[in-house]
């Protein structure tokens, strides 16, 4: 299996940034994210403290960005990272069945906007799950329950159900779904998950609805439930001000962070955790030498 210097997880300007900076320093990395970079970006409509881009509208500067990764041939990775596990000298990243390796991490992945609903965190791991490639053998021919918070969750549904028995899909977003006949699209406002003598229970503002499982897909993961073991505090990565994160080998930077939630300063940041990844990995290197 390929093992990478560094995977970066996350394409809004820290992540890209620090995607620049390692490839300039001759590290080979695994840029991970949306091809369409930051939506945040995308809906910006003016920007006016970004320096060189006086004014400059949340579009034009994601176009300047893709620019610049192309000048440079890094690619981006389009796969969803469920979880990040320390193996000692390397990392291995969990993307449905399969498994990605790199010596360090740098976590450039935003800010979780949606708060836990009740009894997601309490049945993690007993029922609840966030990667659906992942879990979907454990309710072959059964009932699931997705909550999805984005268009791009409905692959995971669709995959679902064709493992899956039967599969009820929640859309957190007003867009029109793009699903198989076979999934049940219900436009209820999710209250919570609970638990019943018989397996789940989503409940809604209209009904409560049994399934075996129920997968919550977000766009992004709580820090502290993609990395274990991760020290954090209201929701952000805790760093030192070289974006070294609690377990050694893993940076962060961004809005991941905390604030301010400024794209210079998640720019900025992201320069540092590269050159604070290349750091690591050299003196790495030197002590297995």
């Amino acid at each position: 299996m390929e093992r990478y210097d560094i995977a970066i997880i996350g394409t809004g300007p820290a992540g890209l940034s620090a995607a620049v900076t390692a490839t300039i320093r001759n590290k080979r990395v695994l840029l991970l994210g949306s091809r369409d970079l930051s939506e945040k970006l995308e809906k910006a409509r003016e920007i006016r403290n970004y320096l060189g881009f006086p004014a400059v509208k949340g579009p034009d500067l994601a176009a300047a960005f893709g620019r610049h990764l192309d000048e440079m041939g890094i690619q981006i990775t389009e796969k969803r990272i469920s979880a990040v596990y320390a193996m000692g000298d390397y990392f291995v990243l969990q993307s449905g069945e399969e498994m990605l390796e790199a010596a360090a991490v740098i976590l450039a992945t935003g800010v979780t906007q949606a708060k836990p609903l009740p009894g997601e965190e309490e049945l993690l791991g007993r029922g609840v799950s966030y990667c659906a490639t992942c879990d979907a053998p454990l309710y072959r021919g059964k009932t699931a329950a997705v909550i999805g918070y984005s268009p791009r969750e409905e692959s995971e549904a669709a995959f679902l159900s064709e493992v899956c028995g039967r599969v009820l899909y929640f859309p957190v977003y007003p867009q029109e779904t793009h699903l198989p006949g076979s999934v049940i699209v219900i436009r209820e406002k999710v209250l919570e998950i609970g638990e019943t003598e018989g397996g789940r229970v989503v409940r809604t503002a209209e009904r409560e609805y049994p399934a075996d499982g129920v997968f919550v897909l977000r766009e992004a993961i709580a820090p502290s439930r993609l990395v274990p073991g991760l020290e954090t505090e209201a929701g952000h990565v805790k760093v030192d001000r070289s974006m070294r994160a609690s377990i050694p080998g893993v940076f962060a930077c961004g809005d991941v962070t905390g604030a301010p939630y400024q794209y210079i300063k998640a720019a900025g940041e992201g320069n540092v955790a590269a050159l604070s990844a290349v750091k690591y990995l050299d003196e790495m290197k030197r002590n297995n030498a």
